[in-house]
């Protein structure tokens, strides 16, 4: 009886050995497996950026408001307006620009724009300069949903942008908050004397689909600082980077040096004294599946 008992019990260990054996060589094969592709991924794979065109960018400009929004004038904007079609246009962007266009006017350009073909070219961009909040951005007589445009781009929608970037960029408040000198985000305009005031904000809404990326002037909750005579901090020190780096930098590394730039900055000339200190961080948020570089076209 005790020799049947051992022989069970030397069977049963038996077993257990080769199964365990059996796990084994399976985990190293699933491991394997894994590794191959990621190994099969480059790290260092870029997009395709060598179209006939670079692309379409569009900046939707709002200085001025319909009266029953409520909403103060944006001095200062003009000059982010200009400065960005300027760089833009160095990167090699067929740049269109429009000023304190209405909700419905703006619709239609952005719909027009995911309706043409952009097989010739190598990404789109999208930049609006206005107030915003909750998820909207502010045409002259009304909100607009930043999904609702986005939306458009999606690889259902607008087929010739598959795998091409999409880039949208947000000049607004995103919040109602003051970020303090020890933490940068924050939002303000100034006059002639070029003191700091306030834009509405604009919170992070983030669309579905790979290729995507949103760069927002200030991280959501807080106010963003503009200029009134020199333009939003944002688009200052952005459109100085891409003056800089704009073809050398893969793009986002040129965002984060954006980020370092603003979050510098502090308001020292504003009416109101409560904002002096005050300080700014942008953001971006990217679902950019390959590097992004803007080389010069040959």
């Amino acid at each position: 009886m005790a020799s049947q008992v051992k022989s069970d019990e030397s069977g049963s260990v038996e077993k257990d050995s080769a199964l365990a054996g059996q796990t084994v060589r399976e985990d190293e094969t699933e491991t394997d497996s894994i590794n191959q592709s990621v190994v099969r991924l480059d790290p260092n794979e870029e997009y395709k950026m060598d179209h006939k065109k670079r692309g379409m960018a569009l900046i939707f400009n709002h200085e001025h408001f319909y009266w029953q929004l409520r909403l103060n004038s944006r001095s200062g904007t003009e000059a982010d307006k200009q400065n960005l079609a300027r760089r833009f246009q160095d990167l090699g962007f067929e740049v269109r620009t429009f000023n304190d266009y209405k909700r419905e006017e703006v619709l239609t350009i952005i719909r027009q724009a995911a309706a043409a073909s952009h097989v010739d070219a190598d990404c789109f961009v999208c930049v609006f300069l206005s107030h915003g909040e909750n998820g909207h951005i502010y045409a002259n007589d009304g909100q607009i949903q930043i999904q609702e445009v986005t939306d458009l781009f999606k690889g259902n929608e607008c087929r010739s942008l598959v795998g091409k970037p999409k880039i949208f960029i947000l000049q607004a408040c995103r919040g109602d908050k003051h970020d303090e000198p020890v933490t940068p985000m924050d939002v303000v305009d100034s006059e002639p004397v070029n003191e700091v005031v306030v834009d509405v904000g604009a919170l992070c809404t983030l669309p579905a689909g790979a290729d995507f990326l949103m760069c927002y002037s200030v991280a959501e909750g807080y106010y963003s600082h503009r200029e009134t005579v020199r333009g939003s901090w944002y688009i200052q020190d952005l459109c100085e980077i891409l003056r800089c780096y704009g073809s050398k930098l893969e793009f986002t590394d040129i965002l984060t040096l954006v980020n370092r730039k603003v979050s510098i900055r502090s308001v020292e000339n504003s009416k109101d004294r409560s904002m002096l200190g005050k300080k700014q961080v942008p953001c971006f948020a990217s679902m950019l599946t390959k590097k992004l570089f803007f080389r010069p076209k040959k």
